[in-house]
């Protein structure tokens, strides 16, 4: 039977697309699956590399499948020994690194859930997700170790050198066996620490499904050399980074620390990468920095998630990286759904749009009513799931060839006056200023039209009049007389969650909070 991994046209995954056909990329079975069998141990094959790990500091650390394999065990058979069972919680706050893969992939074998925490959460972000999920073991380091609220219910293991080194007491060898079924992995989306979201309960079946968006959203093929900068804390760096291409024996190029476009860029050069798939704000960052043109790259795939990119930014990646910049949209909660299938010959990738559903998946563009809007109507974005419509919570459209269009979230548009804006329309309009690097906008109380247009910018020269008329003149053309912002604040920096994505919510909550104190 040929493999789904063998089709790389649009028409081919249309045509021979099938649930079948994912499980046969594995394994496990419908009864009896692990995800560190599958993405691991199945690989090894020589010394041939699984993660590059690409330090901030410059330094590179190159980890083996065998490497992982056999650390993995050994870490198995510590948790064993430590009275970790099959279903406890085994939390780690690690950047990614020998000890990281180690912890992840060992706690997984166990059949124990892994629960991969963000390494910049401060004391309440910690406490909030240890209350939440209730590990019996934090694996963190000792800087991190410090800031964790004792507890008698709560191991920390401060897994450093000496004490990777002496897990080599213990057997290189651990036979998983879990059910396909069963609990693999608790994962936190990045909300605020003051509305703490439900841990997402993963399956190892999850790895399976995850093909989709592995196959179709960032195009990966066996022989790829993949590099995916989001922190494997998050959906994205963990699930569509790290777990999906080593599920294919794709070696992967992880990134450790703060991150640095041109320390990235340098790594693409240097570790002759072939897909990239990155988060909107990295894009960007790599523009900005003005080093692309330092290197060369042996791209052939790009995708980006998590926020629409500026069509600025597109157009610059698509020049210097000589791909096309493909969308793929979806939440954690209901996956993957919309994406522009990199590498496809017969698939036009269309400049701001998400592309098309995945193969056998129905999404539909829905109006308050709940019926289907026509092409160019914005409405709620809807994908039909277990004989329902779910509602993803964002807006979009779609055109006349059938091509979905992101609106914004629902609680990002903006009425004033009567019409109706999209802050994602009006923030890319404001990227076009060649002093803009970043920008963000709301909307904000006006007495005389509900809501006018707040605009929040981070820009190489200061905010002075000349400079907010010159934002607000491009909106004009650009768009039309009334989506232009009539407020302007230029910052040093906008708020974000802890995956990158710009945080509105807390732009909003800062004005509500001035406005109350001026009143």
């Amino acid at each position: 039977m040929t493999r789904l991994t063998s089709y790389t046209s649009y028409a081919d995954a249309q045509a021979h697309f099938s649930g079948d056909g994912l499980w046969d990329l594995f394994d496990g079975d419908r009864q009896s699956l692990n995800i560190a069998h599958e993405c691991i141990d199945r690989h090894v094959d020589g010394e041939r590399p699984a993660v590059i790990v690409i330090q901030a500091d410059g330094h590179d650390e190159i980890l083996s499948f065998r490497q992982i394999a056999e650390d993995s065990a050994r870490f198995a058979h510590y948790l064993a020994g430590q009275g970790v069972r099959a279903g406890d919680r085994v939390a780690i706050m690690l950047e990614p690194s020998r000890a990281f893969y180690m912890a992840v992939f060992g706690a997984i074998k166990l059949g124990a859930i892994a629960v991969p925490l963000f390494t910049l959460f401060g004391p309440d972000g910690v406490k909030l997700r240890i209350d939440d999920c209730t590990p019996r073991l934090l694996i963190t380091n000792a800087e991190k170790a410090a800031l964790v609220p004792p507890s008698p219910a709560l191991g920390i293991v401060v897994a450093d050198r000496p004490f990777v080194a002496g897990l080599e007491r213990f057997p290189p060898r651990f036979a998983p066996a879990t059910r396909a079924d069963g609990l693999a992995i608790f994962q936190y989306t990045s909300g605020t620490t003051r509305a703490l979201p439900e841990a997402v309960r993963h399956t190892h079946r999850a790895v399976v499904t995850l093909m989709v968006a592995a196959l179709y959203g960032t195009g990966l093929r066996p022989g790829d050399r993949f590099f995916c900068p989001s922190s494997p804390a998050w959906g994205h760096g963990l699930w569509h980074g790290t777990l999906a291409p080593l599920a294919l024996g794709i070696t992967i190029g992880a990134y450790a620390g703060k991150f640095d476009a041109e320390r990235a860029l340098k790594a693409l050069q240097d570790h002759r990468f072939t897909n990239l798939s990155a988060a909107a704000t990295h894009y960007r960052m790599m523009r900005t920095s003005g080093a692309a043109a330092r290197y060369r790259y042996s791209l052939k795939k790009l995708s980006f998630t998590g926020e629409p990119i500026d069509s600025e930014t597109a157009t610059f990646i698509e020049s210097t990286f000589g791909a096309p910049l493909c969308s793929m949209y979806g939440t954690t909660e209901i996956g993957v759904i919309l994406v522009s299938y990199p590498g496809a010959p017969d698939f036009t990738v269309k400049p701001g749009s998400l592309g098309k559903p995945v193969p056998g998946c129905r999404v539909e563009v829905h109006d308050p009513s709940g019926a289907p809007c026509p092409p160019g109507v914005t409405g709620e974005l809807k994908v039909w799931r277990r004989g329902a419509w779910i509602p993803t919570r964002d807006l979009g459209r779609t055109d006349a060839d059938g091509y979905f269009y992101h609106g914004g979230r629902a609680d990002d548009v903006i009425i004033s006056a009567g019409w109706t804006m999209s802050a994602v329309e009006i923030e890319d309009a404001i990227l076009k200023h060649p002093d803009v690097r970043e920008a963000a906008v709301i909307g904000v109380p006006d007495a005389l039209r509900g809501q006018i247009v707040k605009a929040f910018v981070v820009a190489n020269r200061p905010g002075d009049d000349a400079f907010i008329a010159e934002i607000q003149d491009l909106v004009r053309r650009r768009l039309s007389q009334h989506e232009y912002p009539r407020r302007v604040a230029v910052m040093a920096e906008l708020p974000k969650t802890p995956a990158g994505k710009v945080n509105r919510k807390v732009l909003r909550e800062r004005e509500q909070s001035d406005a109350m104190g001026t009143v």
